[in-house]
C-alpha cells in the first residue's frame, strides 16, 4: 500500500452502514471498529447531538507521512430519523515510489511538472520526494426509519485536493423482519471524479523526456509537451451492494454482502512510470504507465460477530475479484475485552493477499535493433497492482470519562511485501531488491462527547 488513498472512490460501506443497523434494538451492532460499543445504557444516550474528534498519524518507513483530522457530528431529530455530518482534513508528504527499478548506477528523472529533475543514488529505491498534498472532505448522511422495519438512507459526498476533485451521492433501503432478527438491504452509490495532474496527463506509454538527453532547454520543453495528451479527465463509479444480516441467537449474528462496482474513465496514475531495460538490466528510458479505462469489480463478504461475557469478538473474510484479473483475500478480526464498565482494550489482526493485475509489469525489456514489441496496450509497474501480501497488528484502549464522554487510543503496525509475478529479471537486476518491504505505523487519538 504506499499511502495511496483510493482517491475519490465512493466509500459505499462507510456511507451507508448497512449491516445490522436495524438490529440495534436486539443488541446487535455492525462490525466496524468504532461500532463495537459499550453495553447499551439508555440513560447515557445523547438526546440531540453526539460529537467526535480524532487525530490520526500514519508514517511509512522512509516514505509517506500523513496527519489526518476528523470531526463527526451525529444528530437525532426524533426516534426515527437522524443526520451524520463528517469533516476530514489530511496532509500528506514524503517520498512516493514511481515504479522505476533500482540500478547499480545513479539515475536522473524528470519531475511530473517538467520543471525540475531529481537524482537517485546507485542501489537506492526510485522515490519522488516531491509528494505533498492536502485534502478536504465533507460528507452528510441522512436516515429515516419507517414503521420500525424499513429504513431509508441518503447521502452526499465531496472531496478536494490539489489535483483531484470527487463528488458522490448514495442511497440505501433496508428492511427488518422475523421479529427484527433478519435484515435485508440494497444500496447504490454514484461518484464522479475529476483528475487534473500536475504537468498534464502523459500519453500512455510515452517516453519520459529528460534534460540530460537534449542539447537545449527548448528541445527538452518540446519533447516534454509532446509526451502530454491534455489536462484534466474524468472517472465515473457506480456501486451496488446487497446485504443480509441474521441474528443467530442472543449472542451471535452473521452477515453476508455482495458488492459490484463499475468504473469508467481515466484510471491511469499519471505519476507512475516503467523502466525500459536492456539484456544487462540497465535502464534505457522511462515510460509512463497505461491502464484500461474500464473496470468491473465484485466482492463477497462474510462476518461472524459475537458478544462474550465481558467483550465482543468478530471474524470476517472478504474476497474481491475484477476483470483486471486482480483478486484478493482478506481475513480480519477484532477482539474487545471490557476490563470494567468504563475501560476496554481491543486487539486487531488483519491479513491480506492479492494476485497481480494482468497488465502488471515490474519492468519492460528493450530489444536493440528491433521494433518496440515490448509495447502492449496497457502496462503498469505500480506495486499496488502486483502480487503482494500484508498484515496489520494493532491495539486500542478506550475509557469513559463520564457525562457521555469517551477517550480512545489506537496504535497499529502495518507490513507489506511485494512479490515477483514471474517476470524475467535480466543482468544486474537479478541481484537487486526490486520488491522492498514496506513498513508503517498508525497512531490515532479519538475523543467522543
Amino acid at each position: 500500500m504506499q499511502l495511496k488513498r483510493q482517491k475519490g472512490e465512493t466509500n459505499i460501506a462507510a456511507a451507508l452502514t448497512l449491516a445490522g443497523s436495524s438490529l440495534l434494538a436486539t443488541g446487535a451492532t455492525y462490525a466496524g471498529d468504532d461500532n463495537l460499543n459499550y453495553p447499551d445504557n439508555s440513560a447515557e444516550k445523547a438526546t440531540d447531538w453526539q460529537l467526535e474528534a480524532a487525530l490520526m498519524f500514519y508514517g511509512e518507513q522512509d516514505r509517506v507521512t500523513t496527519l489526518e483530522g476528523v470531526w463527526l457530528a451525529k444528530g437525532e431529530f426524533d426516534d426515527s430519523s437522524g443526520l451524520d455530518i463528517k469533516l476530514v482534513f489530511d496532509s500528506l508528504s514524503g517520498a512516493s515510489a514511481t515504479g522505476a527499478v533500482v540500478q547499480q548506477q545513479s539515475q536522473t528523472l524528470t519531475r511530473p511538472s517538467g520543471n525540475g529533475e531529481y537524482q537517485i543514488a546507485a542501489g537506492e529505491q526510485v522515490l519522488d520526494d516531491s509528494f505533498d498534498d492536502k485534502r478536504l472532505q465533507l460528507s452528510a448522511d441522512w436516515y429515516k426509519l419507517f414503521e420500525n422495519s424499513w429504513q431509508l438512507t441518503g447521502g452526499v459526498y465531496g472531496s478536494r485536493e490539489y489535483d483531484y476533485t470527487s463528488l458522490g451521492v448514495n442511497g440505501a433501503l433496508e428492511h427488518s423482519f422475523n421479529k427484527n432478527n433478519s435484515t435485508a438491504s440494497l444500496a447504490l452509490a454514484y461518484g464522479l471524479d475529476t483528475i487534473d495532474p500536475v504537468g498534464g496527463r502523459p500519453l500512455p506509454l510515452a517516453t519520459m523526456a529528460r534534460r540530460v538527453d537534449y542539447d537545449s532547454e527548448t528541445a527538452f520543453r518540446q519533447a516534454f509537451e509532446a509526451s502530454r495528451e491534455g489536462g484534466s479527465d474524468h472517472k465515473q463509479t457506480l456501486d451496488l451492494l446487497l446485504g443480509f444480516t441474521q441474528v443467530l441467537n442472543r449472542r451471535w449474528l452473521l452477515q453476508g454482502n455482495y458488492g459490484f462496482s463499475l468504473v469508467k474513465g481515466y484510471q491511469t496514475d499519471p505519476y507512475k512510470v516503467l523502466s525500459l531495460v536492456d539484456n544487462l538490466g540497465v535502464t534505457q528510458s522511462y515510460l509512463y504507465e497505461s491502464r484500461p479505462d474500464s473496470r468491473q469489480k465484485q466482492s463477497l463478504f462474510l462476518l461472524l460477530k459475537g458478544a462474550l461475557d465481558r467483550g465482543v469478538i468478530d471474524l470476517s473474510w472478504r474476497y474481491t475479484f475484477d476483470d483486471w484479473q486482480l483478486d484478493s483475500h482478506t481475513l480480519e478480526s477484532h477482539f474487545r475485552h471490557y476490563f470494567s464498565d468504563g475501560f476496554y482494550g481491543q486487539l486487531h489482526l488483519r491479513y491480506y493477499r492479492q494476485s497481480a493485475a494482468s497488465f502488471y509489469r515490474p519492468l519492460l525489456h528493450y530489444k536493440e535493433g528491433s521494433m518496440p514489441g515490448y509495447l502492449a496496450e496497457f502496462a503498469s509497474a505500480d506495486q499496488r497492482l502486483g502480487e503482494l501480501q500484508a498484515y496489520t497488528v494493532g491495539v486500542k484502549l478506550g475509557h469513559k470519562l463520564g457525562e457521555g464522554r469517551e477517550l480512545s487510543y489506537r496504535l497499529e503496525y502495518y507490513q507489506q511485501q511485494g512479490e515477483n509475478n514471474g517476470t524475467l529479471l535480466p543482468g544486474e537486476l537479478g541481484n537487486m531488491q526490486l520488491f522492498p518491504r514496506l513498513r508503517a505505523v498508525i497512531a490515532q487519538l479519538s475523543y467522543r462527547f
